[in-house]
């Protein structure tokens, strides 16, 4: 597993951060909403699992833990999965 932050990408927008991820990953996990908006997810060569969670603390990540692992094994190119309420 690798993060925007170990690879030194904290500030890269989501475009630029979603070409760098090409290559690199089988499926990017975000919380960002407006992403499927914004970007042509469809033409990814990778999955794009969304968690809706009410923040990003371990409390409110947690119970979505076996949600988050189902969609990875499911989850194919171009795809959006969508976790959480």
């Amino acid at each position: 597993m690798v993060t925007v932050r170990g690879l030194g990408w904290v500030g890269v927008k989501n475009g630029e951060l979603l070409r760098r991820a090409s290559g690199q990953v089988d499926a990017f996990i975000t919380m960002d909403r407006n992403l499927r908006h914004q970007q042509n997810l469809a033409a990814l060569p990778f999955g794009v699992v969304l968690i809706i969670a009410r923040s990003n603390r371990i409390q409110d990540l947690l119970p979505l833990t076996s949600a988050v692992i189902d969609a990875l094994e499911k989850i194919r190119p171009g795809q959006l999965q969508q976790v959480g309420a």
